[in-house]
């Protein structure tokens, strides 16, 4: 029967279903863009109380749950936020078990964005629609006439929630304009009609809407958005409170899609984080899809009588739904993991591979936690050259040259690691930063310059060991016992270097400038001796050639060393 009363339509009715669809896409658009402006200036302004709110998430699964509703509220994303997750796993950040906390604490905060797409539904004289996009036109006045990055970007923020009510407003009049018609009412609403139109859903009519809310969602990937859709069409009472409960139901399990095809090419645990999000959502949508079949009818005549607006009864279930899941669920997580982990097994071979792991791109979806792994990585890269260096002047001093292919593959990681960080910087540098974090940012550049500068000073050192070996020369007692003084210096040097790097402490910055004098002063020293033994006939050509440049090299680590812990003045009294 539906059919044919679609068939029967005008062409005037026709063209109105296509310009009402075209605008209900566009709406989609707008509000998705709403919400990208809005989340990732959010984001980039939380960024210091997202590091924070993520510490505390190793804490307990409590907290993990808080912080992932927290931080999903920020983003206005669950998507966004279990791909970060995902991320954070694959590089380190957090274990499996912690992420599957945050997932859930996720699934909560996106609820948020429900009440959003209720608010703008609500009728009133003075609609809080409007004064939303008036808020979007403050905030464009904000972003073009001042010249505070700060006030800037809370002008974007004002965009991007002036835009979801906008985008939401746009949904809902192109439904209200299509259903204005009555031909067209009747002909929509015979379809609705063979698939459970009003209060009672059958069986078969669960599956199909459960399955159209997970499609859907799979395709757009934004939960967020469907449920907007489903709020619109329950504004028009196009479909009923039942009916949109397992739409809602499936859009869990649909936003399960970004999450795994962002964890391809990612790690073993990082695999098993998104099946957790899978499993989370799939399972607790099961547990209610079976009573909420029975029990539909009677919780819409419930909630119809404490809350008049049907739009505000989706998102009450929304976070109903979800808090519950969470609050089942919860005491359950180690399973979720040891299930995860049956069905994402580790592979032979593999944990070599697994165990190292540098900048996962998915990190640029938080930039401000980019930030922070940036600098952990370079405190790596740092370490790595430092201990090449003692390897290369202990090749030096004893002769033995046994680990030469040691040194070169851990040279060729530091230039490696130079090479892929300065990459990522490229492209943290070209996303929205904090004044601070762009500061950062600016000098890391330079950290990793000074890093694989003191790897390549060191790689001199080999060369020279090497020619010593070759030539069988030896330093004299006293030249070894210069060397070992410079040496003693550069150490402690690096150690207060890390310190004010590694915790943006510059409380040590006394000593690094004593200990950078003492490099300077030493290598003098070690010249003079030098020319003093070459005068009394005490030295070998070949030795003391190598020697002077082996003071020059280590007084150019110490420069290097020096210019690592500068950096950390460009940002730090911003911080402070």
């Amino acid at each position: 029967m539906h059919i044919s009363n679609l068939s029967a339509l005008g062409s005037s009715e026709a063209l109105t279903i296509v310009n009402c669809m075209l605008l209900l896409f566009g709406g989609v658009a707008t509000f998705i863009i709403g919400m990208n402006v809005m989340g990732g200036n959010l984001e980039t302004a939380a960024g210091k109380s997202m590091r924070r709110l993520m510490a505390k998430a190793t804490k307990n699964r409590f907290l993990g749950v808080g912080t992932g509703a927290a931080v999903t509220a920020i983003v206005t994303s669950s998507s966004a936020t279990t791909v970060m997750i995902v991320g954070f796993v694959n590089v380190g950040l957090m274990t499996l078990t912690q992420a599957a906390s945050l997932i859930m604490g996720a699934n909560i905060g996106t609820t948020v964005t429900a009440f959003m797409s209720a608010m703008s539904t609500a009728g009133a004289e003075f609609e809080i629609t409007a004064f939303f996009a008036f808020t979007a036109f403050v905030g464009v006045l904000m972003g073009t006439l001042s010249k505070k990055d700060k006030i800037k970007r809370i002008g974007a923020i004002l965009q991007g929630l002036g835009l979801i009510f906008i985008g939401m407003s746009v949904i809902s009049s192109s439904m209200s304009d299509m259903l204005g018609n009555p031909n067209i009412e009747d002909a929509v609403n015979s379809v609705f009609v063979s698939i459970g139109y009003g209060k009672d859903v059958l069986s078969w009519e669960i599956l199909v809407l459960f399955l159209l809310g997970a499609l859907l969602t799979g395709i757009v990937q934004s939960s967020s958005a469907i449920t907007a859709i489903v709020i619109s069409l329950a504004g028009t009472n196009l479909i009923s409170l039942p009916m949109a409960m397992f739409i809602i139901l499936g859009t869990n399990v649909g936003t399960c899609v970004t999450a795994l095809f962002s964890s391809l090419g990612t790690n073993v645990n990082a695999r098993r984080t998104a099946i957790v999000h899978l499993l989370f959502n799939v399972i607790g949508s099961i547990l209610f899809i079976i009573p909420l079949a029975f029990t539909s009818g009677y919780i819409a005549d419930f909630l119809n009588k404490i809350i008049p607006m049907l739009s505000w009864q989706i998102a009450v279930f929304h976070m109903a739904f979800n808090l519950l899941t969470t609050a089942v669920l919860l005491p359950f997580v180690n399973y979720l993991v040891k299930i995860a982990c049956i069905l994402v097994p580790d592979k032979k071979g593999a944990g070599a591979a697994d165990e190292y792991e540098t900048l996962d791109l998915r990190l640029l979806k938080t930039p401000a936690i980019a930030v922070g792994q940036v600098r952990k990585e370079l405190i790596k890269m740092g370490d790595m050259a430092f201990a090449n260096y003692k390897l290369a002047l202990d090749m030096l001093l004893s002769g033995n040259l046994s680990k030469k292919e040691d040194f070169a593959a851990v040279e060729k990681h530091v230039n490696d690691y130079n090479s892929f960080v300065s990459s990522f910087l490229v492209k943290l540098s070209l996303l929205e930063l904090g004044e601070t974090d762009e500061r950062k940012v600016s000098s890391f550049y330079h950290v990793a310059s000074d890093f694989e500068r003191i790897g390549d000073y060191a790689e001199n050192i080999v060369e020279y060991a090497t020619k010593m070996n070759e030539e069988k020369a030896t330093f004299s007692d006293h030249a070894k016992s210069e060397i070992l003084e410079m040496d003693a210096h550069v150490t402690a040097l690096y150690g207060y270097v890390r310190k004010i790097f590694a915790d943006i402490d510059l409380q040590y910055i006394d000593k690094v400038e004593e200990e950078e004098s003492f490099t300077d002063d030493t290598c003098r020293k070690m010249q003079e001796a030098h020319l003093r033994r070459t005068e009394e006939g005490r030295c070998s050509p070949s030795a003391g050639a190598i020697y002077l440049q082996l003071a020059i090299n280590m007084e150019r680590i110490g420069d290097h060393m020096h210019n690592v812990a500068n950096s950390v003045k460009t940002y730090h009294q911003k911080i402070s």
